[in-house]
Order: structure tokens, then C-alpha cells, then sequence
């Protein structure tokens, strides 16, 4: 007959414990004990490797990959997967503020890897503690499902903005990273030109403007950085002549960049 003993710190209760240390409550009831999720990745993977939990819950699994790279010097990514779940509104977590699960996870992300930051790290950690949250939704682009037939003049003036009215631009920088198969992980930063705000993935990967009035000007400082690609909205030109003139002014500028508009 065999026997298998469970190590004491694989236990609920200690997970109950790490979570209450973390929150200084109660917030998730089933969590997961953090050195078995250290051991399960540090077994599994190796230093460059990307975790996927779909069933996030508190993100403990997120904690032990940022907890292990901290341990060994790894640079292992995670992915959390968690729908949108209402906590109680008789519990611990709905109190201290967190109306979903998906919330006490980001929040256990934050705080742990604060503290993980500030704690003894190996000496060839890159600290990288940050993380994206993005979430399901539709097309960010309105929706159009009229019959010829029953299209008339004020339906078609209604379509010059094809883009839904609560979006921001973030929203639209990510459905294009998705459409042109960049990765999401790349580092954005967001530069002013021309009194315009534009995004750069990666540098120079691929370079965003969603804001109207567009300008010659503005056209010409992007083009000068030379990205790979560049994407505007549709109708966010100071008018048709500068529409027109945009694919002239990257070829003369920077020919190699790929244009598109949304």
C-alpha cells in the first residue's frame, strides 16, 4: 500500500493565510497556496516560458511567476483568465471594496509585486512587475446592418464616424495590434506632435493616431520617425486633401511604412 503525504504549506489554509497577509482579509475563499504554484511553474517551464491560467481566481499563479523570476532570474510570463464573477455582497471582499473576482486578482498582482520588488531578488531580475488588462468586447467599429433599400441620406451621414461612440484610443490601438498580429506584450509609449497624441509600440514596430484634425504638419513628423506601420481613423483628417495626400508623404519620407486607416 502506498501513501501520499501533503506538504503542510500546499494546504488551503495556507493560501487562506498568504491571501489575509496580502489583504489583511478575507477577500477569496478557495485560494491556492503560493509554493505550490511556485514549484508547479519552476517544474514546468523553463526561464523564458509563458504560464496560461484560466481560472485565475486570486492570481496566484501570477504571483508565483513574478515570486520565482525573483528566486532564480527568470524572465517567465503569465496570462490570467477570469470572468468578471460579482462577489457576494454578504462577503469579506464585496466590504473591502472588490466587486468582482477579476478585481481582487489585479489587486493581489499589484501588491505582491510590490512586494516581491522590495524584498531580496536575484541579481539578474529584470523587476519587471508590470501587467495589461484587457478585456472581451465587440468590434470597436459601429455596427451597420441596413437593407439597401432602407438606407436614406440622414442614415448615411449618421455612418461618417464609423467608430463607436464610448471607445477611447487605447481600445483602438489594441484592435489593431490584434489585427495586424502584433504582439501585445510589446512596450507602448505615447509621444505629443503637432498638438497630437500618438502611440509607439516597440519604437518603431508600428505608430498610432486616433485623434481628429490631423494636419500636413503632423503627417510629416510621424512619417520622419519611420515606422514599420502607422495607423489613423478614417475620419480623422483636417480635410480630404490631407486624406489624399498621406500615402504621398510617407512615400516620400519613409517609403518602407505600411499605412492603414480604421
Amino acid at each position: 500500500m502506498s501513501y501520499f503525504i501533503r506538504p503542510l504549506h500546499y494546504t488551503t489554509e495556507v493560501g487562506t493565510e498568504q491571501i489575509k497577509e496580502i489583504f489583511n482579509n478575507k477577500v477569496f475563499d478557495t485560494p491556492k497556496p503560493l509554493k505550490l504554484l511556485i514549484d508547479l511553474v519552476d517544474h514546468g517551464l523553463s526561464k523564458e516560458d509563458i504560464v496560461i491560467d484560466f481560472f485565475s481566481g486570486s492570481a496566484t499563479t501570477a504571483h508565483a511567476v513574478i515570486k520565482l523570476n525573483a528566486i532564480d532570474g527568470g524572465n517567465r510570463k503569465f496570462i490570467m483568465v477570469q470572468i468578471p464573477e460579482e462577489c457576494n455582497k454578504d462577503s469579506e471582499a464585496y466590504e473591502s471594496g472588490f466587486k468582482t473576482i477579476a478585481e481582487i486578482g489585479k489587486e493581489r498582482i499589484r501588491r505582491s509585486g510590490n512586494k516581491v520588488l522590495h524584498s531580496d531578488c536575484h541579481k539578474d531580475w529584470n523587476k519587471d512587475i508590470g501587467f495589461r488588462v484587457l478585456k472581451v468586447d465587440t468590434s470597436n467599429m459601429a455596427d451597420v446592418f441596413y437593407n439597401p433599400d432602407l438606407i436614406s441620406q440622414d442614415l448615411l451621414s449618421d455612418q461618417v464616424e464609423n467608430i463607436k461612440p464610448d471607445r477611447t484610443s487605447e481600445d483602438l490601438l489594441f484592435q489593431v495590434l490584434l489585427d495586424w498580429g502584433v504582439d501585445l506584450m510589446l512596450p507602448i509609449s505615447r509621444e505629443t506632435i503637432a498638438d497630437k497624441e500618438v502611440f509607439f509600440v516597440a519604437e518603431d514596430a508600428l505608430a498610432a493616431c486616433f485623434d481628429n484634425e490631423i494636419t500636413e504638419d503632423c503627417l510629416k513628423a510621424i512619417a520622419h520617425k519611420k515606422p514599420l506601420r502607422v495607423v489613423f481613423r478614417d475620419s480623422g483628417f483636417s480635410s480630404d486633401s490631407v486624406k489624399i495626400n498621406v500615402e504621398q508623404i510617407f512615400k516620400l519620407i519613409s517609403p518602407s511604412t505600411e499605412i492603414k486607416t480604421i
